[in-house]
């Protein structure tokens, strides 16, 4: 049995399927253009010739593979005084809160495609392995971030430095071919929402300390 048809041939009517509210066409349409931006941008860095900076960037990403840098640097940090022990206890704390929120959460609930690096051009002098996980939001960036975030917080004059070195991480990602560039900056919120839980668990023990020699 065939569905009743209008006059301009369609089976919108008593019988057929309603039309969408208005909002979720809008909101689509806006996903739509997102996508197409974040195409267009991923594109662009693909087809730009930088030779000099594509063994840099991969080795970059190579190096931030399970925050291997973030956590090299909070081994030096804990070798430090007090103020910097504590900016390596946190920095590692949020890595951990960025790492579990991005592969348990995101990347369930996002399952985006990795990007076809070999269809966009990418040049295989950018190469580093293609990861197997979904594509949304980028991991790398979320914990470099989340650990820049928390340690520049207690450690300010460490937060420009790890904030460029954040986003060189982020950025070597879409420039490998790996993510988008829409991935990278959904990391980078994830992290810095994962920095803040970390800042503020580590918050009560701080407040806590001095009652504890205030009571002997």
């Amino acid at each position: 049995m065939t569905e009743p048809t209008n006059a301009d041939g369609d089976t919108r009517g008593p019988l057929g399927p309603a039309p969408a509210p208005a909002h979720r066409r809008a909101v689509a349409a806006v996903l739509g253009d997102l996508r197409a931006v974040d195409g267009a941008l991923y594109a662009a860095v693909a087809a730009t010739s930088t030779p000099t900076l594509d063994r840099a960037l991969r080795r970059l990403s190579h190096a931030a593979d399970h925050s291997k840098v973030s956590l090299g640097i909070a081994a030096a940090l804990a070798l430090g005084g007090a103020r910097a022990r504590r900016a390596a206890l946190v920095g590692v704390g949020a890595v951990a809160v960025a790492s579990a929120s991005t592969n348990l959460l995101g990347k369930r609930l996002v399952h985006r495609a990795r990007p076809d690096r070999e269809a966009a051009r990418v040049t295989v002098d950018r190469y580093v392995p293609m990861p197997r996980s979904a594509s949304f939001p980028s991991g790398h960036t979320a914990a470099a971030v989340a650990f820049a975030t928390a340690v520049g917080v207690v450690l300010p004059e460490a937060a420009v430095p790890l904030g460029a070195l954040a986003s060189a991480v982020g950025y070597s990602r879409v420039h490998t071919g790996v993510h988008y560039p829409g991935d990278v900056a959904a990391g980078a919120v994830l992290g810095i929402a994962s920095a803040a839980a970390a800042l503020a668990a580590a918050a009560p023990a701080r407040v806590r300390q001095p009652n504890t020699f205030t009571a002997w």
